[in-house]
């Protein structure tokens, strides 16, 4: 039983969830500083990384889908895309056993949420199944940033600080959105490295509608850029320049956009490793691998984004 949770688990992609968590732990401590409930809190956070992970399961059934249809996908898409489903591991059938565990035990939690803090709970759990249930037909339609940038923005947020002190809050909101369009990077950086399987299955991502690699990678800038806005305005609106600490980001942000560029360049390429690019999850066991290079570039784009979620955080405790 054990090995099969943990199966499942590593195929949800829990190394992700520390970001869903990290985004948690922003509006958790901000809630508990307006003497927010921890408990319904805990609870909100614990169903959200299960809808996360859940999302990512849909993601790879119906990116499986397009797989096994068409040739020039499975040549051109990273060779970890769906490799459980691709050797055997796991039919289409357990991945669908799996998504409704995992949005089975979150809508237990929303539904102890609903008696405890409202009605509004129902709403927000709905809105969340629909972007869940949606997510790779709205990134078909280069409308997955959109969607990610609303989960993990006021619907994470608001969601989160509602339950824990039964209110809404505009200060909030533009925390949330801030935090949210950097956390949107990770998944923009993914599918930028995707760009050529994307291409060969007709798949029209957002970095596909920019046309080539150059204009998709230019525009990563902006989701930086109005997250560095956003929390830029917070600070001065609240008097809390802590905020500001977010921006020390900036450097490693250029490194990625160097790398990124190399990538584009050459996608077996994988730049010199500094301290400042870690943690690299089992590196030593992934760097031998063909994957590596992807790899990289994606633990790096997330370790920023974890880097400027933890600033934050002391911002918002020591304010």
């Amino acid at each position: 039983m054990f090995n099969k949770i943990s199966f499942w688990l590593n195929n949800a992609r829990v190394y992700s969830l520390p970001i869903t968590l990290l985004n948690c732990l922003v509006i958790f401590i901000f809630a508990l500083k307006q003497n927010g409930n921890p408990y319904l809190g805990l609870l909100a956070i614990l169903g959200s990384g299960l809808v996360h992970m859940a999302t990512n399961l849909i993601d790879d059934y119906f990116d499986y889908k397009i797989l096994i249809k068409d040739e020039n996908y499975i040549n051109s898409a990273q060779n970890c895309k769906c490799l459980y489903l691709k050797s055997g591991q796991a039919t289409t059938k357990d991945l669908k056993v799996a998504i409704c565990t995992f949005l089975g035990i979150a809508a237990i939690i929303g539904g102890i949420l609903f008696f405890t803090s409202g009605y509004y709970v129902a709403l927000l759990a709905l809105i969340g199944l629909i972007i869940a249930l949606t997510y790779q037909k709205l990134s078909l339609k280069g409308l997955g940033e959109v969607a990610i940038i609303i989960a993990y923005g006021p619907l994470l947020y608001e969601g989160i600080y509602y339950v824990m002190t039964s209110k809404f809050s505009l200060e909030v909101l533009f925390l949330s959105l801030a935090c949210a369009f950097f956390t949107n990077t990770i998944l923009y950086a993914h599918m930028l490295m995707d760009f050529d399987g994307d291409e060969c299955s007709h798949k029209k991502t957002l970095c596909r509608y920019l046309g080539n690699k150059t204009n998709a990678l230019n525009f990563i800038l902006f989701f930086y850029i109005t997250a560095f806005i956003l929390i830029s305005w917070l600070s001065y609106k609240t008097n809390n320049y802590w905020y500001l600490l977010g921006l020390l980001t900036i450097p490693q942000i250029i490194d990625l956009y160097i790398s990124l560029n190399q990538f584009n360049q050459d996608k077996t390429n994988v730049p010199k490793i500094y301290p400042w690019h870690y943690p690299l999850d089992n590196w030593k066991e992934i760097s031998q691998t063909p994957d590596a290079p992807f790899y990289f570039r994606f633990f790096y784009s997330r370790n920023i984004v974890t880097n400027f979620m933890l600033l934050i955080c002391i911002a918002i405790l020591v304010d």
